[in-house]
């Protein structure tokens, strides 16, 4: 595990060079079929991941948000850029996200803040960290202000969940960072509760990593009928909370949102 986690760590160093390098410059801003925005950096980051994996691991897979190849056990899922949107408008929340899973569970995950130089990763059974300091959910219920929860909403998502929004606005306070990983990440450091997130087509990019690293940090993620899921496929949504709130979370989910 220690080779795969240096070669994730080396992929988030990488990743921050290039998000750096068209942070405040023309970053080639552009929209996919599906109406969502791509950069340079998007593309650039996703392909060195497929030259690297092929040089390093030729029997590996990579599942990337731009660009994929192989089929394999062992797939690399990539979010090169998660929170493209932002970053093509220079507020600096986006992150990079890597993991690594076997048979769809994610076994090792890493999430690379360049903005604030914080790494974010963890091994399967060997706790979560940031800049090698451990990490540790919350344990608040819902206590209105003192509880952060975060939620997502655009056009194509999988969900509508503004009914779910309405049940929790007075259980907690709600946010939107405009990127769903960074969000984890502060699940899984105890400064946000939960996540709900409807997306579905394509976007297990975005909690590969984040499930584990939340997971081993205490806390819980299924999908939204409070299952455990494939994370090299698309996904049927995304609950992740302190494992306090996942229970209610699971309840409201199930009675209020509308798959689309």
């Amino acid at each position: 595990m220690k080779k795969y986690l240096d070669f994730a760590l080396r992929m988030c160093k990488h990743a921050k060079k290039v998000m750096l390098k068209y942070y405040k410059h023309k970053n080639g801003e552009n929209y996919k079929t599906d109406h969502t925005i791509v950069t340079k950096a998007d593309t650039e980051i996703n392909n060195y991941l497929i030259e690297q994996v092929k040089k390093n691991f030729p029997s590996h897979s990579v599942n990337g948000e731009e660009n994929s190849f192989g089929n394999s056990k062992f797939v690399w899922v990539c979010d090169p850029v998660d929170g493209t949107a932002m970053y093509a408008k220079h507020l600096p929340v986006a992150v990079f996200s890597i993991a690594l899973c076997e048979d769809g569970a994610p076994i090792l995950g890493a999430v690379m803040d360049p903005f604030s130089n914080k790494v974010y990763y963890a091994v399967k059974g060997q706790g979560a960290f940031v800049n090698g300091y451990k990490l540790s959910v919350n344990n608040l219920g819902f206590e209105q202000m003192k509880t952060i929860g975060h939620v997502d909403i655009w056009p194509f998502s999988g969900y509508e969940i503004l009914d779910v929004i309405k049940q929790l606005e007075n259980k907690s306070y709600i946010v939107s960072i405009g990127t769903v990983t960074h969000a984890c990440m502060m699940v899984a450091s105890g400064d946000f509760s939960y996540i709900i997130f409807p997306g579905t087509v394509g976007k297990n990019v975005d909690f590969a990593a984040a499930k584990i690293i939340i997971e081993e940090a205490g806390g819980k993620v299924t999908d939204f009928d409070g299952n455990e899921q494939r994370y090299d496929k698309d996904i049927n949504g995304a609950i992740a909370s302190n494992g306090v709130l996942q229970s209610e979370l699971i309840k409201l989910v199930k009675k209020y949102a509308i798959k689309k």
